[in-house]
């Protein structure tokens, strides 16, 4: 793959390239970003963030199936963004890390500003 162009600046350019991430890490940030783009699934770690839950809880809590809700919560736990624990006869579902909870409340004070 080569540009169609030369480089404006390639002193810049010379300077941003070796800290450039690897392709293959960019790609799973990008979806990282997929997983988190979803609607239902930044309700569901919103929530999550307040307070662990369990499946039926959060279908409640979120007027969905707990069919849709359990989909969802295994993309969640499939990306690392939520873990799920037995409590008796239940499994809860929390954020996975405190770095779950920092990526969700930068966003939201970004698109606050």
């Amino acid at each position: 793959m080569g540009a169609d162009c030369e480089a404006i600046n390639i002193v810049t350019v010379n300077k941003v390239k070796p800290k450039m991430p690897e392709m293959n890490t960019l790609y799973d940030l990008s979806d990282f970003f997929k997983v988190m783009g979803d609607g239902t699934r930044i309700q569901l770690l919103w929530a999550l963030e307040e307070s662990e839950m369990c499946v039926g809880d959060l279908a409640v809590l979120l007027n969905m199936t707990k069919s849709a809700v359990s989909h969802q919560l295994k993309v969640l736990r499939t990306a690392k963004l939520v873990k799920a624990f037995k409590k008796g006869k239940n499994v809860y579902y929390s954020l996975n890390d405190a770095h779950v909870k920092t990526i969700l409340e930068m966003a939201l004070d970004h698109i606050r500003e």
